[in-house]
Parts: structure tokens; sequence; C-alpha cells
């Protein structure tokens, strides 16, 4: 088995970020699928998977995901004619929920200020 180093490993991850924030957009043109963010990709040490962490605005995401997965092997292709590199990653695709829940707890605590506010001025 070979290793590749870590800086090598995240220029690629960053690489396969760029193609692909390229690629979505112009392969999967329909407007249900509302807009696709491309968060963050993990290749693993061998570089031979790559989870893609992707959010999207103006769809439930499920669709998108259906569509990402419906598409991977597209992509995939794609990118292979992109990088040059001897193995690309096979990809999969995960709906990133942190934004989400980043909204969340700072709608919770402007909730808690709100009600210490209105408690103090009782």
């Amino acid at each position: 088995m070979h290793k590749t180093s870590p800086h090598r490993n995240q220029r690629l991850a960053d690489q396969i970020q760029r193609d692909l924030a390229e690629l979505i957009p112009r392969e999967l043109r329909s407007p249900s699928l509302g807009l696709i963010t491309l968060q963050s990709i993990e290749l693993t040490p061998d570089l031979a998977h790559a989870k893609v962490f992707f959010t999207v605005l103006g769809v439930e995401p499920e669709v998108a995901l259906k569509a990402l997965q419906d598409k991977a092997g597209y992509l995939h292709s794609l990118l292979f004619k992109r990088l040059h590199i001897h193995t690309v990653p096979t990809l999969h695709f995960h709906y990133d929920s942190s934004v989400e829940h980043g909204i969340e707890m700072s709608r919770l605590i402007d909730q808690a200020v709100d009600s210490d506010r209105k408690d103090e001025n009782a």
C-alpha cells in the first residue's frame, strides 16, 4: 500500500473541490436542484475515496443528494479528464447539516438573551 503526503492529499482535495464546484452547476443544469455549495472534501489516505460534503438552498437535501449520487460516475469521469492522475477517487456525497445546526444554535442563543433581557426589565 502506498501512502501519500498529507500536503499532497490536501492539495488534491482542494483541486477536486474547485473542479467539482465548476462542474456541478454546468453538468447538473436543473433549477429543481437548487443551489449546491461544496463545503469540503475528505480523501482517504490511499486516495481511493472522496467524501464530498455539500449544502443546498432552494430544495430538500435528499433531492440534491440523489441527483449528485446519480451523477457521481459521470462527475468522476470528468474529473479523470481534468486531473491527469493515475487514480481519481470514487465520489461519495454527504449532506453537511452543520450550517443548519449553527443557524439553529444562534437562534436559540438569541432567544435566551431576549428572555434574560425581559426578565431583567420585569
